[in-house]
């Protein structure tokens, strides 16, 4: 594997993957602060500040930022999510140096004008309002807070319409200051690019990062409930929820199995039982969130009103049946199907640099995909059924309901369907 590292002395990595056979590279810088890093007062910031990085710093305008990557056929994004936010390119390969300069200069040197402040509180209002007009992510929202109520990682990523507009420049730069620091932070690269000019270029650009800023966020603690939200919406849309495993668990890779034995595909035993033999849904799928301290195991599903109430105990017999039933069949196809997703991404620069630079901030180091495919082909289907009978043992499920789920089976119901 072509990956080179190194770490500068403010605690900034640089990680590149050289694919010589392409003729462009994407790259991106990426910090281990997002929603979850957030003060009360601060809801939604994380996000906001991505926003607000490509309005302009000293040496060129909002203007200037998007025509000089898009002149040489560039694309510029940036993406938050809850422990990590990122701000990528995709350029040819000549045009390297040019992504890198505006990258460092947006994070380094942004103003913050109080006149795009204004416009872009705007903006994410109505962003914000899109959001609580979507069923789907209304249900999210609902199932965080019942997951993880009154904590930072249960809030929504892109927090109210008052917090947002409370927003100040000083506000912006006080949390940057605490959390995009060199320890934090890691550019990365893939494609066509050459790791020495990279890392030139990331010495002269961020050579005034401080190189540690705020501690870590409290540790999540997995809670549960029921949250359920009324509505006329033609569906119902329903998650439930179990306490998952970590990054670093010993179970992460058995959750993430059980959750695509489950509800992965076409082929997963919830799509086959609920939609193919039952007709009871459009959609189903089974999922795992895997944090830093903590994790999610779900199962998410949407149907009509008369249908609401037949659907949860077919979802709760299923679960209850992979405890004893989980086949090595199964458990080799999810297997198969994750090996491949891992081989393809190879193909994709994009898809690289983002997996390098996650691997860094969650591992301190990037992992050799022959060591990946190595721990995944040490799951058995003993060890999913193991730790599908830990997960599904919990006697605080999470349960989120947005829409006509009036019919839908009972928190208690669902409690003694677990201990019976």
């Amino acid at each position: 594997m072509s990956v080179q590292s190194t770490r500068l002395d403010n605690g900034l990595t640089v990680l590149t993957h050289h694919m010589p056979h392409l003729e462009s590279a994407s790259l991106g810088v990426w910090v281990k602060a997002g929603s979850r890093w957030e003060r009360p007062e601060e809801h939604g910031i994380s996000h906001f500040l991505e926003h607000m990085a490509f309005k302009g710093t000293t040496t060129r305008t909002s203007r200037e930022i998007v025509e000089q990557i898009e002149r040489v056929g560039g694309e510029l994004n940036a993406a938050t999510s809850i422990e990590h936010t990122g701000y990528f390119a995709r350029v040819l390969k000549d045009d390297v140096p040019l992504a890198a300069d505006i990258l460092s200069d947006i994070l380094r040197n942004s103003v913050f004008d109080a006149k795009e402040l204004a416009r872009e509180q705007h903006v994410i209002e109505q962003e914000i309002g899109a959001s609580l007009d979507d069923p789907n992510d209304q249900v999210l929202d609902l199932f965080q807070k019942a997951v993880f109520p009154d904590q930072a990682i249960g809030r929504t990523i892109l927090g109210t319409v008052e917090s947002v507009n409370s927003f100040g420049t000083e506000q912006i730069r006080a949390y940057m200051d605490r959390n995009y620091v060199g320890s934090r932070m890691v550019l990365s690269a893939a494609g066509n690019v050459d790791h020495g000019q990279l890392v030139d270029i990331a010495s002269n650009r961020f050579s005034g990062l401080k190189a540690e800023g705020d501690l870590a966020p409290v540790k999540a603690q997995y809670v549960g409930g029921d949250r359920r939200n009324t509505s006329k919406h033609e569906q119902a849309h329903v998650i439930l929820g179990f306490e998952g495993r970590a990054y670093n668990s010993d179970g992460f890779y058995a959750a993430q199995i059980l959750a695509s034995v489950l509800g992965g595909g076409m082929s997963s035993r919830l799509f086959q039982e609920v939609r193919e033999k039952r007709g009871l849904c459009y959609s189903v799928y089974a999922f795992h969130w895997a944090f830093a301290d903590c994790g999610v195991f779900g199962v998410s599903a949407s149907t009509g009103e008369k249908e609401v109430g037949e659907l949860m105990p077919v979802i709760l017999d299923e679960l209850r049946a992979a405890v004893d039933t989980i086949t090595d069949e199964e458990v080799l196809r999810v297997r198969n199907q994750i090996r491949a997703s891992l081989l393809m991404s190879l193909e994709s620069p994009s898809a690289r640099a983002g997996q390098l630079a996650r691997q860094q901030i969650l591992w301190g180091r990037p992992i050799e995909m022959a060591e990946t495919i190595e721990r995944i082909n040490r799951i058995d289907a003993t060890r999913v059924k193991e730790i599908a009978s830990q997960i599904f043992a919990g006697d605080s499920p999470a349960l989120a309901g947005n829409g006509p789920v009036g019919n839908l089976l009972s928190y208690g119901d669902i409690v003694k369907h677990f201990s019976a």
